[in-house]
C-alpha cells in the first residue's frame, strides 16, 4: 500500500481546525472526502499538527495510504479539484517510505503570529492578523520573550484541555520583528502544547502595552499556573508555516 506525503496550505477561517469534529468542517475531513472522490476508497489522513479552529497553515504536512499507486501530480490535481470551493490547497504530493509518519517523524515545527499595529482595522488581512490599535513596545516584548526560550515547564501557557502528557517543552526560538505595520512573532520547537503560542503572544501583548514589565513574564512562567499568564491571543493571527524532518530519500534510505 503506497504512502504519500502531502504539503497543504489552508485558510482556517470558518473551519473547526485540522482534526475531524462533529461541529463543523475540518481540514482533515475535507481532504479525506476529496481523496475518496478521487480514488473511491475510504482513507485516513494524518497531519503533523492539530491546528485549532481559525488557525492557518502555509505548509502543513500530512501522510495518507492509498490502495493503488498514482502519479503525485495526478493526486495533487485531482484532490485540489475535489476540494473546491474550500480554501484548502495541496501544494505537493511525494511518495514516501511506509514508516514515514507526518506527526511522529517531525523534528520541528515553526509557527508565525502576526499582529497588525495601527489605528485602522484590517480589510484585506481580516481574519489573518490580530489587530491591536495602540502602539506596542517591541524592545520590551523581546526582553519578555527571552524568558520563555529554553527548556521549561509551560503550564502557565497551556490550555486546560491540553492532552499532552507533560507540560515540559523546549522552545528553541521566539523571535520578534517589525515588518511594516506588523509585529511578527516566530516560534520554533519540536512540539507545542495546546494554545501555547497563542498564550505566549497574549502575554507578550501585555508587555508591549506597558501593563507588564518584561520580568513579569519570568514570574508568570515560574508560577506554573494558567491564571498567572496573559490572555489567549485570537486564532486569526497564527499560522503553521513549516514542519521539519530529517533528510530522508523517498525510498526511505538516508
Amino acid at each position: 500500500m503506497p504512502r504519500y506525503r502531502l504539503t497543504i496550505e489552508y485558510c482556517g477561517t470558518g473551519l473547526v481546525g485540522w482534526q475531524r469534529q462533529a461541529n463543523g468542517l475540518s481540514v482533515q475531513e475535507a481532504l479525506e472526502t476529496a481523496l475518496h472522490r478521487f480514488c473511491g476508497d475510504t482513507v485516513r489522513v494524518f497531519g503533523a499538527g492539530r491546528t485549532d479552529a481559525g488557525v492557518h497553515a502555509l505548509a502543513q504536512i500530512a501522510h495518507v495510504d492509498l490502495a493503488r499507486e498514482a502519479a503525485p501530480d495526478t493526486i495533487r490535481n485531482a484532490v485540489n479539484h475535489h476540494l473546491r470551493p474550500h480554501a484548502i490547497s495541496v501544494l505537493a504530493v511525494e511518495p514516501v517510505a511506509a514508516d514515514f509518519d507526518a506527526r511522529l517523524s517531525a523534528i520541528g515545527r515553526h509557527y508565525l503570529y502576526r499582529i497588525l499595529c495601527r489605528r485602522a482595522p484590517p480589510a484585506l488581512e481580516r481574519g489573518r492578523v490580530w489587530h491591536i490599535a495602540p502602539p506596542l513596545d517591541l524592545a520590551a516584548m523581546r526582553d519578555g520573550a527571552r524568558h520563555l526560550v529554553g527548556h521549561h515547564d509551560f503550564t502557565t501557557f497551556r490550555d486546560s484541555l491540553c492532552q499532552a502528557k507533560s507540560p515540559v517543552k523546549t522552545l528553541d526560538a521566539l523571535d520578534l520583528a517589525r515588518v511594516g505595520e506588523e509585529i511578527h512573532i516566530a516560534a520554533r520547537a519540536r512540539s507545542f502544547l495546546h494554545h501555547q503560542v497563542r498564550n505566549m503572544v497574549g502575554t507578550l501583548k501585555l508587555v508591549g502595552l506597558g501593563r507588564w514589565k518584561p520580568d513579569d513574564v519570568a514570574r508568570a512562567l515560574a508560577a506554573r499556573d494558567r491564571r498567572a499568564g496573559g490572555p489567549t491571543a485570537p486564532a486569526d493571527g497564527l499560522a503553521l508555516i513549516a514542519v521539519r524532518y530529517e533528510l530522508i530519500a523517498t525510498d526511505g534510505t538516508p
